[in-house]
């Protein structure tokens, strides 16, 4: 199975604090929006797993999200994906079925070393990371955007049990787009007071600067306020902030603050590029799964020439932008929508989608 730079890959939304919170749930809607409905949505515990409520504290989530996206009539599934080892495993066929239809898939809160040990390596990650080349959405929050880069911070190491500081290695997700990020949710935490400073996800400036010191020199930082998202739209190369404050790129010496609401290129966190083939990095025998999923997919869009929600939410994506006349992130959008197998015809009535001929020629083909 190969791919391009072209390929629709799903939007990843890095949640500073507060997902069950009112700027938790607008990012959940955001993400929505631009999926199919009725909205499938995984929700793993792997994070909390060491916890014996492991699946009340995601099962919090699957009660926000069941009220929050109503309006999309979602299907959620609590995954209790818990450890490595068996019962509840990550390697466990069985418990992760769901995440081979999942639009949408969540991890929350818990300890980032514990997620990154039980998820490196194992059958749920390496779905998670093919639902995402299929499309879906991935939106992760505390814990989770920590285990996501390609250094983990031991919080709960550092902060409760008073080790030094140090980084551990993460599952390093922004690495195939040439990114090498340590991710820092709670970065503007107040927690301690006037008397300590628990800025950083709690390690205070003072231990942030030796941390960072610890870095190679290619690394950024990028931290995120509390109740506050970054939206990172891989295949237009752009990064989106959402909530009440901001997030903070910290590279080569220098610190960069983008607002609620700005917008930039991912280039600001390094040397950003899509694969020509992210399917490499996936192991070969689980590939017909999704080989599976995407003729599946295909074969409905030949059945329905309908557009599905995700190619109208592009269109009206690309409206946007070139009302703003921003030609090439509209040209990025015309692209996606070609990579799911529609063409848009610019009318004086306004845009219209139509299915590309290479996608009914292999409707008529399969």
């Amino acid at each position: 199975m190969t791919s391009s730079p072209n390929h629709t890959l799903g939007q990843v939304a890095l949640i500073g604090s507060g997902e069950t919170a009112a700027n938790g749930g607008r990012a959940f809607e955001v993400l929505a929006s631009t999926l199919p409905v009725p909205l499938e949505i995984a929700v793993l515990e792997t994070p909390a797993g060491f916890e014996l409520n492991s699946d009340r504290v995601a099962g919090r989530v699957v009660d926000f999200m069941s009220i929050r996206l109503q309006n999309y009539r979602p299907h959620i599934e609590l995954i209790p994906a818990r450890r490595r080892l068996p019962p509840f495993s990550t390697d466990d066929t069985a418990i992760l079925a769901p995440l081979s239809h999942s639009h949408l898939i969540y991890m929350g809160a818990g300890s980032p070393s514990y997620t990154v040990r039980q998820l490196s390596g194992s059958l749920a990650w390496h779905m998670i990371l093919g639902r995402h080349l299929l499309g879906a959405s991935l939106a992760l929050a505390s814990a989770a955007t920590i285990a996501l880069g390609a250094w983990a911070l031991p919080v709960y190491e550092i902060y409760k049990v008073g080790e030094d500081p140090r980084w551990k290695p993460g599952l390093n997700f922004f690495g195939r787009f040439g990114l090498s990020l340590a991710v820092i949710p709670h970065w503007n935490n107040t927690d301690g007071g006037a008397e300590l400073d628990t800025s950083c996800c709690f390690m205070g400036r003072q231990r942030l600067d030796l941390l960072a010191a610890m870095l190679p020199a290619e690394a950024t930082i990028l931290g995120i306020d509390e109740h506050t998202t970054l939206l990172f739209d891989l295949s237009a190369g752009q990064g989106r902030v959402l909530g009440t404050s901001a997030v903070h790129i910290r590279r080569a010496g220098q610190e960069r603050t983008f607002e609620s609401g700005e917008s930039f290129p991912l280039t600001e966190l390094g040397p950003f590029k899509l694969p020509v083939n992210p399917w490499a990095d996936l192991p070969a025998e689980i590939r017909p799964i999704f080989e599976s999923a995407r003729q599946e997919r295909q074969q409905q869009q030949c059945l329905n020439e309908t557009p599905p929600p995700e190619a109208l939410a592009l269109l009206e994506a690309r409206q946007q932008a070139r009302s703003r006349r921003e030609w090439s992130l509209a040209d990025s959008y015309r692209a996606q929508l070609a990579a799911l197998g529609w063409q848009v015809q610019d009318t004086p009535t306004g845009p219209r989608l139509e299915p590309l001929r290479s996608s009914s020629d292999s409707c008529r083909s399969s």
